[in-house]
C-alpha cells in the first residue's frame, strides 16, 4: 500500500485497513503497530481516531455487523429468526476474522446491539417472557458461532491436504470394536460438517423445540 497522503488519514481508512489486515492473517494476529505500518504512518496517528487495539477491535466488528439486512417483516417470527441466524452465518462465512471478532467481545458494539435488539423484539412480539427471551437469543447466537466456525475450520482443513490426510488416517485407525457407531457413520459425519443443509437441521431442531414451548 502506498503511504497514505497528508491530512487524508480517517477512522473508515483505519477501519477498512484493519479488516484487510485481518481477512489476509486473522483478527489475532493483527495489531495498531502492524495497521500503521500498512498505512505507512506513525503508531501515534491511530490513537487520534482509537484509544486502543479493543476499540478498533469494536470498529471493525461495527462495520461488519452494519452489513446485515434488517429483520424481514410480514412474516411468522420463526421465520424472522430463522432469516436473521442465517444472515449471520453468510456474513461470518464470507469474514471468518468475525468469529473471532464476536468470540472475543460477543457484547461490545452499536451494530452487535442493533442486531440482539432485532431478534430480542422479535421474540418478546412472539411472546416470549423476558427471560425466555434472553436465553433463546443466547442459544440462537451461540449455535450460529459454534456451527459456523467449527464449518469454518473444516473447510480450512479440506484446503490444507496433509491436514486432511491426517484426519482420515486418525478416523480410519479407530477400532470398530470399540468405537462401532463413529466406524460405522463416520461416512455421514464427514457429510455433515457444515454446509447449508447442515446448519438448516440444526436450527429447525432449535425452532422446532421453539415452537412447541411457545404452543
Amino acid at each position: 500500500m502506498a503511504r497514505t497522503p497528508r491530512n487524508t488519514l480517517s477512522a473508515d481508512l483505519i477501519v477498512r485497513t484493519a479488516l484487510e489486515l485481518m481477512e489476509a492473517k486473522g483478527a489475532g494476529a493483527f495489531s495498531l503497530r502492524g495497521v500503521a505500518a500498512e498505512l505507512e504512518v506513525g503508531p501515534m496517528a491511530l490513537y487520534t481516531y482509537f484509544r486502543n487495539k479493543d476499540d478498533l477491535y469494536d470498529a471493525v466488528r461495527n462495520h461488519l455487523m452494519s452489513l446485515l439486512p434488517p429483520v424481514p417483516s410480514g412474516v411468522p417470527w420463526p421465520d424472522q429468526v430463522r432469516a436473521v441466524c442465517r444472515s449471520l452465518r453468510l456474513l461470518m462465512l464470507q469474514h471468518p476474522c468475525l468469529v473471532q471478532l464476536l468470540g472475543g467481545r460477543p457484547l461490545s458494539g452499536h451494530e452487535t446491539a442493533r442486531v440482539a435488539e432485532g431478534l430480542l423484539g422479535v421474540l418478546r412480539a412472539a411472546g416470549f417472557a423476558p427471560e425466555a427471551a434472553a436465553r433463546t437469543h443466547t442459544t440462537l447466537f451461540t449455535y450460529v458461532l459454534g456451527s459456523t466456525s467449527w464449518e469454518i475450520q473444516m473447510a480450512a482443513e479440506r484446503r490444507d491436504p496433509e491436514a486432511w490426510r491426517r484426519l482420515r488416517v486418525s478416523i480410519e485407525s479407530l477400532s470398530a470394536r470399540e468405537f462401532p457407531a463413529v466406524v460405522e457413520l463416520a461416512p455421514e459425519l464427514a457429510r455433515t460438517t457444515g454446509g447449508d443443509e447442515q446448519f438448516d437441521y440444526g436450527l429447525d431442531l432449535l425452532l422446532s423445540g421453539l415452537q412447541a414451548r411457545t404452543a
